[in-house]
């Protein structure tokens, strides 16, 4: 658009300073001269507008045909301006305006075909009607105007030809990537719902330099190094909060498996909700334990009145629960408040996780408390600053590490008096014990909050729209970059153009597919359109005796065709176009002079012309003319090809940096979900209260604890406050996370590390249907694969122990049964495992014995049914299972390192 403009203003202004200049009549160029003021003020006022105002912008095929229209009504008024009207009369003003609508004019490929070809057929018809009209006697017309025909041909078919491959080229730049943003957007808010950012970003940043390092580099690498990376730093000033449920066993037995984990579910989904309103960050749940710490990842200085507010919340939260379900279950809250060290540790399966001695501090703190109440230690009482009401009690007398220490319960402000009930409410509840539970708790007390849940996932999907149109955002700034040289050199037209393209870009198989398609076919009608415009100069070479004109007009032709059919820079072409100029000025004002002269002297009877009739001096014009617009047009294309390598390269990288990206949200997730969990919540908007769980019929769990770690820990100067310490548990448990990708182990997931206690479990893959044998014979597998784990863990550790100088021994506990999988809290999902079948594998664990396995009685037959030795422990008083006979089994000596 604005190389049209400029090239209006620039003929103009040409013809205005040349028609007085060559000392001809003008009177008879008034019209001519009119009309070409009035253009050169109304483009000088566009061409001024054009950067400024928006609106004049935004109509770009409006302006495009205001300047067709202003140059077409100068042609038309040079036609009949000046002298007689022949058969050649402003052909090369018509092929330079058939040639601007599809090479300098931002138009469409439809509408800059139907506005050349009518241009072109305009002056056809115009000539054909009004020559014979005004000279009858002219038998070489016919002749001339199949020349005219074939020349306008040729210029549209060129300015076809040079339109289609500018936009080809435009379709095989590879449209930006075609991944979608919502899924690697959806990975990356599940990513950072479960570890916080500067973690993740620390695993991103290592798993992308371990992608691009070679072979030799890790080889060499390996031998320097002895420990795996450590993701954990030390904060100061928070506060760690534990929570229990207090009843949960009553609660377990009045309900299924199924209606446990739902419950569960739907409560600690609520908590999630509480600990987000108050600056709280859940750390994990342990089976009806829940804990969360305020001031990470980053500093909070209000983070004892957050947690002590959310612990009054829980309170409340729990008590609706027990209205609703007439069960009676209650919270105990324990709140401290000091220095953590917290990350996580392991190559699998990350949980971000705290340690201190503070964190135990808090955990004794809820141990020691009272249902229902808050129970705080000296220091956060001295972090609240009065904000609560407190009084002393005597934790002490109900946790033995809490001797000698200080601590207080938080009066509740807005506690309702629980001595003063309405019978309406006890009679409700009454009612409730004999109804169902879900019954009630859909009236009672989901609907009471489905109010909050919906504003609140409203809220976080616009955060969700509001990244991905700031990472959009970045995108397209990128390629406002690019144009914006485009721009600054004055070629507005590419910008448009790729505007509109990228609106209605391709998809990259449509692309791929039209690529292959234009390449045999671009080939053809280059060789097409040559070979007219060859016939065509011979054919004007054929004519050259009626008029010199004609062989102007081949001139120009051959100027055109360096510009579309020579492949090359913009240096060689501008060579080529200026020895060419000068070569045809020195052919038109010297060798044809005295035929130009001749055929003056014959058509206007020895009188002056008009400037516009002049056949010397227009040709030199429209050399002159030509010239700029195929430099213009050589520039479009290098800077088309520029552009078209830019993006190429952009775009390559964009898709690349995407590629990597989700390829690394992917195995990080890998590493926090199972790929199954992961996929459940890609692609839908989940709420906190909705559950993702699996029943399984038959599954092998194992708790592998080292007891001696607790007190090897120790947080001194010496060893940076702990760290070290969790240097060496990082070692052992990413030991042990290696020893899973052995093909023999596929079948084990790892579910999670307790401080320093390793949970994993076989079998969390589903049988075939209705053929029972295959699962028996599943579950005696998962039974062998287990055990031979649990020896592999041994061995392991017993070699860290040889290289490290160190005692440490395992104590395990595993059993065998059924299991509910699932996540529990879809904002912040984590999975576990839930069931009898579970807790009883813990109490293997607790009550077991250094360097054992313990198993259970039915677990140890289908031990020795694998192959493996057992020994009777004897009689073991299980918690909630009353006494079990329990075995040991016989493990092989450990091989030799």
């Amino acid at each position: 658009m604005l190389s049209g403009l400029v090239l209006s203003l620039a003929f103009c202004v040409a013809i205005i300073v040349l028609i007085p200049a060559t000392g001809r009549n003008i009177d008879a160029h008034v019209a001519a001269l009119s009309v070409l003021c009035v253009v050169l003020c109304l483009s000088a006022v566009l061409l001024v507008c054009l950067p400024w105002l928006a609106t004049v912008r935004r109509c770009g095929g409006a302006l495009a045909l205001f300047v067709w229209g202003t140059l077409y009504v100068i042609a038309i008024v040079f036609i009949f301006t000046g002298g007689p009207v022949t058969a050649w009369e402003q052909v090369a003003f018509f092929l330079f305006l058939s040639l601007s609508v599809y090479t300098v004019l931002p138009l469409s490929l439809t509408w800059a075909l139907m506005v050349g070809i009518g241009t072109s057929l305009s002056h056809i018809i115009i000539i054909s009607v009004y020559v014979p009209v005004t000279n009858p006697e002219k038998p070489e017309l016919v002749m001339e105007l199949v020349a005219n025909v074939l020349l306008l041909v040729c210029v549209n078919l060129v300015g076809i030809f040079h339109l289609w491959m500018t936009e080809q080229d435009r379709l095989r730049t590879p449209p930006p990537p075609a991944l979608s943003p919502l899924c690697p957007r959806q990975q990356e808010q599940l990513l950072l719902s479960v570890l916080p950012r500067y973690i993740a970003m620390e695993l991103k940043t290592e798993v992308i330099n371990k992608l691009f390092k070679s072979k030799s580099e890790v080889k060499c690498e390996s031998n320097h190094h002895n420990f795996h990376s450590l993701y954990i730093r030390r904060h100061n000033d928070v506060s760690i909060l534990y929570a229990d449920i207090v009843g949960f066993t009553k609660l377990a037995s009045s309900c299924s498996p199924e209606e446990l984990v739902a419950v569960l579910n739907k409560l600690f989904g609520r908590f999630d909700d509480i600990a987000k309103k108050n600056g709280c960050l859940r750390i994990k749940i342990l089976g009806d334990c829940y804990y969360c710490v305020s001031g990470l990842p980053d500093p909070i200085p209000t983070h004892a009145r957050n947690c002590v507010q959310m612990g009054l919340d829980m309170c409340t939260a729990i008590s609706k629960l027990r209205e609703a379900t007439g069960v009676e279950i209650s919270m105990r809250v324990g709140v401290h408040s000091g220095n953590v060290l917290c990350g996580v540790i392991g190559l699998q399966k990350w949980q971000y996780d705290v340690w201190s001695h503070d964190v135990t501090l808090a955990n004794h703190m809820e141990s020691g408390g009272l249902p229902g109440r808050v129970h705080i230690t000296e220091e956060t009482m001295q972090h609240l600053n009065g904000a609560y009401e407190v009084e002393n009690t005597d934790g002490g007398s109900r946790d033995a590490l809490l001797k000698d220490r200080k601590t207080y319960l938080v009066i509740d402000p807005h506690q309702p008096d629980r001595s003063i009930r309405r019978p309406k409410v006890v009679r409700l509840i009454q009612s409730c014990q004999k109804t169902h539970l879900c019954t009630f708790r859909t009236q009672k007390y989901h609907v009471g909050e489905i109010v909050g849940h919906l504003k609140q996932n409203h809220a976080h999907i616009f955060w969700n729209c509001h990244k991905i149109i700031g990472f959009w955002g970045t995108v397209h700034r990128i390629t406002q970059d690019i144009l914006g040289y485009t721009f600054q050199m004055n070629h507005k037209l590419m910008y448009l153009c790729f505007q509109k393209w990228r609106t209605k870009m391709p998809l990259s198989v449509q692309w791929i597919s039209s690529l292959s398609r234009s390449v045999s076919s671009r080939a053809a009608l280059r060789l097409f359109v040559s070979v007219l415009c060859v016939l065509t100069t011979l054919i004007m070479a054929i004519l050259n005796y009626v008029s010199s004109s004609y062989y102007l007009y081949c001139c120009l032709l051959a100027m055109l065709g360096v510009v579309v059919f020579v492949r090359t820079s913009l240096s060689v072409k501008a060579l080529l176009l200026t020895l060419a100029v000068v070569v045809y000025l020195a052919l038109f004002l010297h060798v044809h002079a005295p035929r130009s002269a001749c055929l003056v002297d014959l058509l206007y009877n020895d009188t002056k012309p008009g400037i516009l009739k002049d056949p010397q001096i227009m040709s030199g014009v429209w050399l002159v003319i030509f010239y700029i617009v195929c430099l213009i047009l050589a520039r479009q294309d290098e800077l088309g090809c520029r552009v078209d390598f830019l993006l190429r390269r952009c775009f390559k990288a964009e898709r690349e940096e995407m590629e990597t990206m989700e390829n690394v949200n992917k195995l990080l997730l890998q590493n926090v979900l199972p790929l199954h969990v992961a996929s459940f919540f890609m692609g839908k908007t989940i709420r906190n209260q909705d559950l993702y769980s699996q029943s399984y019929d038959s599954v092998c769990v194992m708790f592998a604890s080292v007891p001696q770690f607790k007190e090897f820990y120790s947080e001194s100067s010496a060893n940076r406050d702990g760290l070290e310490c969790l240097r060496f548990l990082n070692e052992i448990i990413s030991d042990f996370d290696e020893i899973l990708s052995k093909p023999k182990f596929c079948s084990v997931e790892k579910i999670k590390t307790i401080g320093s206690t390793y949970m994993a479990a076989a079998g969390l893959r589903h049988a075939p249907q209705g053929e029972e044998q295959k699962k028996v014979e599943m579950s005696y597998t998962h039974v062998r694969t287990m055990v031979e784990f649990a020896i592999a863990l041994m061995d392991k550790l017993e070699f860290i122990n040889t290289h490290s100088f160190n005692s440490f021994k395992l104590r395990i506990g595993i059993n065998l049964g059924p299991v509910i999988a699932g996540v529990i809290g879809a904002h912040k999902p984590q999975y576990d495992i839930w069931g009898n079948s579970v807790n009883v594998a813990s109490r293997m664990d607790s009550t077991g014995v250094l360097d054992k396995i313990q198993v259970t009685e039915e677990t140890a037959q289908i031990v020795m049914s694998v192959g493996y030795r057992v020994t009777l422990r004897g009689v073991v008083n299980v918690k909630g299972k009353g006494d079990l006979n329990t075995y040991f089994v016989n493990t092989p000596p450990s091989p030799h390192f």
